[in-house]
């Protein structure tokens, strides 16, 4: 239990080196969401009224949108050196390997963007009282979207012709996400009731994750 223990604070610890060592990826997700509130507000115009009634929806699109710019390295890259199989070997199963990814993906990728929301709030005027809703739901639906993009880049690994396939099926499921996020924030008589059903979905889809994920890089491998 131990040497299991110590294999999984390795894998963290590796995942961390790498996304250290990447960092210009995730500034350049970011960097990515701030210019695209900016085009949205140069867009639109100055009216605050217009903007502050547009300002959930457009964070939110763009969080989903930064948030596929990482999708093509969410396996690619331990595919490509073979330490995915390397892991299989050390005793983890593909699946709990897709967990373990997940999970990753979730720490170092998504929880970044909890700093930027609090500032894009204040450039898109939204009131302070919506702020806490927004992040709550984005740490829901970025939790939801994590497992969408570990099927989706696994997907990938069987057609590593057409990348733009995983965004997309990524942006598909992620419809209902966006749907009930907003709608935390903008109708608070129905608070309970879309947390519950977002977290209905979260554990779904964490459930159904490294089975799919599994399988996918299982087939990718063999036919590698």
């Amino acid at each position: 239990m131990f040497e299991f223990a110590k294999k999984i604070i390795n894998f963290f610890y590796r995942e961390y080196k790498l996304n250290l060592s990447g960092f210009h990826d995730i500034l350049t997700n970011i960097t990515f969401f701030f210019i695209s509130i900016f085009i949205f507000i140069f867009s639109i115009g100055p009216d605050n009224e217009t903007l502050s009634k547009l300002a959930v929806g457009i964070v939110w699109t763009l969080l989903l949108l930064s948030s596929t710019l990482s999708l093509r390295k969410f396996y690619k890259d331990d595919f490509d050196s073979h330490n995915l199989l390397i892991l299989h070997l050390h005793g983890m199963s593909f699946e709990f390997i897709a967990i373990l990814k997940t999970i990753s993906h979730f720490i170092y990728v998504q929880i970044p963007f909890l700093v930027s929301i609090p500032i894009a709030c204040i450039i898109l005027n939204i009131s302070f009282d919506k702020v806490y809703n927004l992040l709550l739901s984005f740490v829901l639906g970025s939790l939801i979207l994590s497992c969408l993009g570990s099927i989706s880049a696994s997907m990938n690994l069987l057609n590593q012709r057409n990348y733009l396939l995983g965004s997309v099926i990524v942006m598909i499921f992620s419809i209902p996400v966006i749907i009930f996020s907003i709608g935390i924030i903008n109708l608070e008589e129905s608070f309970n009731s879309l947390i519950n059903i977002l977290i209905g979905i979260l554990l779904i889809l964490f459930s159904v994750n490294p089975w799919a994920s599994g399988a996918c890089i299982k087939l990718a491998l063999q036919n590698n």
